[in-house]
């Protein structure tokens, strides 16, 4: 049986865990890593564009209605470091998680 550890709105929702044996022989679960998505290959579903003063979670609450889909930006955008999108000025593409984007292409052929 395979336990959820991530809510459906979290970047590591769909991220698998691993084990190792800990320093008392017990196992240590822990989470794989989470490698970014080709923005390229992600369905855009909008733009917004950075004012003075914007930070990523208010920007993701605006146009996505859940600022702790900030996550979403960042991917969208390319951006391993998230910060970096708070720049004022700069057009982001607001896209589909990869998991929904293809999900969606999938019943389009």
């Amino acid at each position: 049986m395979s336990v959820q550890r991530f809510p459906a709105n979290s970047r590591y929702h769909d991220v698998p865990t691993a084990e190792m044996p800990g320093p008392d022989g017990r196992p240590l679960v822990y989470l794989r890593r989470r490698f970014l998505p080709d923005p390229a290959a992600l369905t855009p579903v909008g733009e917004l564009s950075v004012a003075p003063g914007d930070r990523l979670d208010r920007l993701a609450a605006a146009a996505l209605g859940d600022p702790l889909q900030f996550w979403r930006l960042a991917d969208g955008n390319d951006a391993p470091r998230p910060a970096a999108l708070e720049q004022p000025g700069r057009s982001l593409r607001v896209t589909l998680p990869a998991a929904l984007g293809a999900a969606m292409g999938a019943g389009d052929a």
